[in-house]
């Protein structure tokens, strides 16, 4: 009867009290579910938000396009960038440059003398540099005079596709201001089978 009224033989007959618990209970759980799934929703918009958060401020989560970081990244890998300012040469990062973020590996830093002579081999400061990162040594799209000295809070950056990278070899790129850099590439978290640290 679910607590309503009703009339048999012209008489009012009342929900008997098993039908009124039963109701009452029934109502209860649906408060219950109900107040749950508000929970639950409004937990996961927390926790989204905070995901949102942490990306947006100290992790930000990157797709590669191109091929100027291969074989090291490829072409559609999604890594995890650190907000830092702190990184060593040979490390890669990733900086602003025409409203894109671009990643190149630090080569040199400011005051730092850099050749890189017709083989493709690369000289700081006189010493060359060993690079295990990269497979095909070239001078590239070069366009500047060596030995080139970093200009003060700047750094001199290449992609490890040396061939087809653009980078500080070039003058319409030139070297990367302190201000341009967003922080250092730490993982590749896609795809899959290829996560790994990057160094």
């Amino acid at each position: 009867m679910h607590g309503r009224k009703s009339r048999r033989n012209g008489r009012v007959q009342l929900p008997s009290l098993e039908q009124v618990e039963g109701e009452k209970m029934r109502l209860l759980r649906r408060s219950r579910y109900i107040k749950t799934l508000v929970t639950t929703i409004a937990s996961l918009l927390v926790v989204a938000a905070a995901a949102v958060l942490v990306a947006t401020l100290f992790l930000p989560v990157l797709q590669v396009a191109g091929t100027s970081m291969e074989p090291t990244l490829n072409n559609g890998d999604i890594i995890l960038l650190v907000k830092t300012k702190d990184f060593d040469t040979g490390q890669m990062i990733g900086f602003r440059q025409d409203g894109k973020i671009i990643l190149k590996r630090v080569v040199g830093g400011p005051g730092d003398y850099i050749i890189i002579d017709e083989e493709g081999n690369v000289f700081v400061n006189g010493e060359h540099i060993e690079e295990p990162y990269i497979t095909d040594k070239s001078r590239g799209n070069c366009d500047i005079e060596f030995p080139y000295q970093v200009p003060d809070e700047a750094y001199f950056v290449m992609g490890d596709h040396r061939s087809v990278s653009i980078d500080s070899r070039n003058s319409a790129v030139g070297c990367i201001q302190n201000d341009q850099i967003i922080g250092r590439v730490m993982l590749r978290i896609w795809p899959l089978k290829a996560i790994s640290l990057i160094f």
